[in-house]
């Protein structure tokens, strides 16, 4: 699900004569290995059975095996839900990993609906330094969510005290379905560049623009949706996001 900025394995050297369509599938299924890798050492880590932590999310030991063994990719509910009952940030496993894939650019299939997938935006750039601060505009992790959001991290490296991310969120899309709303631990920061987006925060609602900025407490259930037939683009900061959670609760839906 996580690439990062490093040469390809041998594996990947021995596809080259894959359509790009099926190169996409392939790199698609090795992340979602990686993914589901890192949530089962995560979950081992803290001593914590499969079928436990599926009693605990309300969820089928079945859904979690598949999840860990990289058949199935999770929700972005499902994986806030598992990355809170580990303890851990969403920053942590989604922008983070221990093995390597690169996507070409522009090759990505997209996820389905309520599925997260990560990617590259860009080729890397072996003239970067492993370490350092520069994060190129052509060369961002980004995730893959519901209805083509997606989120690129803007920092070089991993900083898992805070999520500095550009979001975007193309017309008709929404963070979560209407019935459900989010919340997790930390402060969200945003700033509208392009289109309007309608944010819910609790029982209230709002809409902002370019320009327009707003900030909030995450531990309140929230929601966006983007207003109107153009793409919104924002530049997003999450502050102090560990012990992620979600919650679908139809009293609070906008």
């Amino acid at each position: 699900m996580v690439v990062k900025n490093t040469k390809l394995t041998g594996k990947q050297r021995r596809r080259p004569h894959l359509a790009l369509d099926e190169r996409a599938v392939v790199e698609r299924q090795d992340l979602r290995r990686d993914l589901g890798q890192r949530l089962r050492e995560a979950r081992e880590h803290k001593k914590i059975g499969l079928r436990e932590l599926a009693r605990r999310l309300g969820v089928s030991a079945s859904l979690i095996s598949q999840i860990e063994t990289g058949k199935t990719e999770p929700s972005i509910n499902t994986l806030f839900s598992i990355v809170s009952e580990l303890e851990l940030s969403v920053n942590e496993i989604a922008f983070d990993s221990t093995q390597s894939a690169v996507v070409p650019s522009g090759i990505a299939a997209p996820a389905p609906d309520g599925q997260v997938v990560t990617s590259r935006t860009g080729a890397s750039n072996p003239t970067e330094a492993p370490d350092s601060p520069v994060q190129r505009s052509t060369n961002r992790t980004s995730i893959s969510l519901e209805s083509g959001v997606s989120w690129q991290r803007l920092t070089a490296q991993p900083d898992h005290n805070v999520d500095f991310l550009f979001l975007r969120y193309p017309p008709g899309s929404e963070s979560t379905p209407a019935h459900s709303m989010m919340r997790h631990n930390g402060t969200e920061y945003g700033y509208i560049l392009k289109g309007r987006l309608q944010i819910s925060i609790g029982f209230d609602t709002y809409e902002i623009g370019p320009g327009d900025t707003i900030a909030f407490d995450c531990t309140q259930p929230h929601r966006f949706a983007t207003v109107g037939d153009e793409t919104v683009e924002a530049v997003w900061f999450v502050i102090g996001r560990r012990n992620t959670l979600s919650v679908d609760d139809s009293s609070v839906a906008p």
